[in-house]
């Protein structure tokens, strides 16, 4: 039988040509996919493929573009960049005595894995303008590439989750076969595998396994961090204070033991580390200076070993959880969320979130924005009995503390920024403090006010410093970025020929016009606070009105003044 009419025309061709091209691609990667695409732009019209690039997927779902290998692709730097430029995004490209050159974005509907639904880009050339026949074709090329990629990546995901999901389960099925194995080694392991069973399950920590240790054994023993400090302690002989060893040595000590299948002897005591797969979190020690400890104490010794390790292995995964759950919290009030949502998942990290609250920011000099600088302000905060949240935000170290710091001034001790400059042996840094919040939607505007109070401090000369924004005055309702030189413009303004004045003869006129318009005015109160003579201050209120030009008696100029000098003194010396 003769196929139908249809069947000859020639467009319908190409489409099955380019259809059929993509059979059995199933079970191909993202970079074979390609290829073929790549080959069925010649298969299905007069255009050329120029190259193929594939989106490199980061951690965060992100990812640039990459030029995919291909025998026939006359791809350049310059075809990158201009690729690079498209971000994804269809959109023309130039290529030499080409006529018409093309970008497409192979991309399908968002996804979980791929939240702009991008893949990859595909770049096709034609001697001469192509018509819509051929981008017809180079369209449904497109989609079918697009979509095959996508289910490449669904397959690639499936088979990784699957690889991970196995070495769990070896991993798990691996500890408790060497855990069954120890059981049956000798009947006294079972004694002291119930033991320490009995302690996990009454939640006694390390503290029940030192304790079920000292009691099997009737030696002293102790569990360390890796670093040599004191976690637990159970029988006699516990030093006061506790020798803090040298790290180098502590180093070496615990990569030797861990070399070991069984506890060492170093000195008086027996020693096994905890090193769940692998990884060294600690270790627990017998203290026998008499060499009393028998085959059963080190397999005692050896299983509680194990026991430690899956037990600081948990608490540390439990402390990774916590801080990346703080920091998501932080993260979501400083964007705004809803206050239920909100009070929820603070109370389950343990914060109360209701009552007033403050948005703190700290940014220091000579230290880089991550974790060590982040738990630094973490400690010099918790210090002062603050309560709160952090998180690194950009540059800056962000907190959502709980009530609200002391200023700098007559409880310095109890500063926050004082207590930075301790922690941090300097105090080359800025704190700003956004106003009270009362509730978790009034965060992102705390936020805000706490950026403008660092950025001002951080402008003026005294630039190391803790600044609220209660405090800064007309600078509350001025928007941040180029308002500082509209600012300074103005300060120049009205102030310019006294600033030069004062740096030239070393005088005092702007300072003494600050605190005139400061006491309303109030002669005898201004030359109180000025330590100067009433008569003297008549004469420099004098010199003002004649350097300035200047009338302190129209109300428009007093009011100008006025502001120039406050926003001077903020300039000078940040808010008070």
């Amino acid at each position: 039988m003769a196929p139908p009419a249809a069947a000859h025309d020639p467009l319908l061709r190409r489409c099955l040509t380019l259809f059929s091209g993509f059979d059995g691609i199933e079970d191909q990667d993202e970079a074979a996919i390609l290829r073929r695409a790549m080959a069925q732009v010649s298969a299905v019209g007069t255009g050329r493929a120029e190259a193929g690039y594939l989106r490199l997927v980061d951690g965060d779902g992100g990812g640039g573009l990459v030029r995919c290998p291909h025998d026939g692709a006359r791809a350049t730097g310059a075809l990158d960049a201009q690729v690079r430029e498209l971000a994804g995004r269809d959109g023309p490209v130039r290529f030499p005595r080409r006529a018409w050159g093309w970008a497409f974005g192979l991309r399908v509907p968002d996804g979980p894995h791929e939240p702009d639904g991008l893949h990859g880009a595909l770049v096709v050339s034609y001697r001469d303008r192509p018509g819509e026949d051929e981008r017809l074709l180079l369209r449904l090329l497109v989609r079918q590439t697009a979509a095959a990629l996508a289910t490449a990546a669904a397959h690639r995901r499936e088979r990784v989750q699957a690889v991970e999901l196995r070495r769990a389960r070896d991993e798990r099925e691996a500890i408790r076969r060497r855990l069954d194995s120890s059981l049956t080694d000798l009947d006294q392991l079972r004694e002291v595998h119930d033991a320490l069973a009995r302690s996990a399950a009454h939640g006694d920590g390390e503290d029940g396994i030192v304790r079920t240790l000292h009691r099997i054994t009737g030696l002293a023993a102790a569990a360390e961090d890796r670093f040599g400090n004191l976690r637990a302690w159970a029988g006699p002989g516990r030093p006061d204070p506790y020798p803090k060893p040298d790290p180098a040595r502590r180093e070496e000590l615990l990569r030797e033991a861990a070399r070991r299948p069984r506890p060492v002897r170093v000195r008086d005591r027996l020693l096994a580390v905890a090193d769940p797969r692998g990884e060294v979190l600690g270790a627990l020690f017998l203290l026998d200076p008499d060499g009393r400890a028998d085959a059963r104490a080190v397999r005692a010794l050896d299983q509680a070993a194990t026991s430690l390790g899956l037990e600081l292995a948990h608490l540390r995964e439990l402390a990774e959880v916590e801080l990346r759950l703080r920091r998501e919290l932080v993260a979501d009030l400083l964007a705004g969320t809803d206050d239920t949502g909100a009070y929820a998942r603070s109370e389950a990290l343990g914060h109360d979130l209701r009552g007033p609250h403050h948005v703190i920011v700290v940014r220091w000099a000579d230290r880089p924005a991550d974790d060590v600088f982040l738990k630094a302000v973490r400690r010099a905060a918790a210090g002062l009995g603050l309560r709160m949240l952090s998180a690194l935000r950009s540059d800056t170290a962000v907190l959502v503390v709980q009530g609200a710091p002391e200023a700098d001034g007559a409880a310095d001790e109890r500063s926050l920024h004082t207590a930075l400059g301790r922690e941090l042996g300097t105090d080359s840094g800025a704190v700003g403090v956004g106003g009270s919040c009362d509730t978790p939607r009034e965060v992102p505007r705390s936020y805000q006010e706490a950026l403008r109070a660092l950025e001002v401090r951080r402008r003026s000369h005294r630039a190391h410093g803790m600044t609220f924004f209660d405090d800064l005055g007309l600078y509350r309702i001025l928007r941040t970025g180029n308002d500082h030189r509209e600012v300074e413009r103005f300060v120049r303004e009205w102030l310019g020929p006294l600033l030069d004045y004062d740096a030239l003869h070393h005088t005092d006129l702007v300072e003494t016009l600050s605190e005139y318009f400061d006491r309303g005015g109030n002669y005898s109160r201004t030359a109180e606070a000025l330590v100067i003579h009433r008569s003297t201050l008549r004469y420099r209120l004098r010199r003002i009105r004649e350097i300035s030009g200047s009338d302190l008696a129209d109300v428009d100029s007093r009011l100008n003044l006025h502001v120039a000098t406050r926003m001077w003194k903020i300039m000078r010396n940040g808010p008070e």
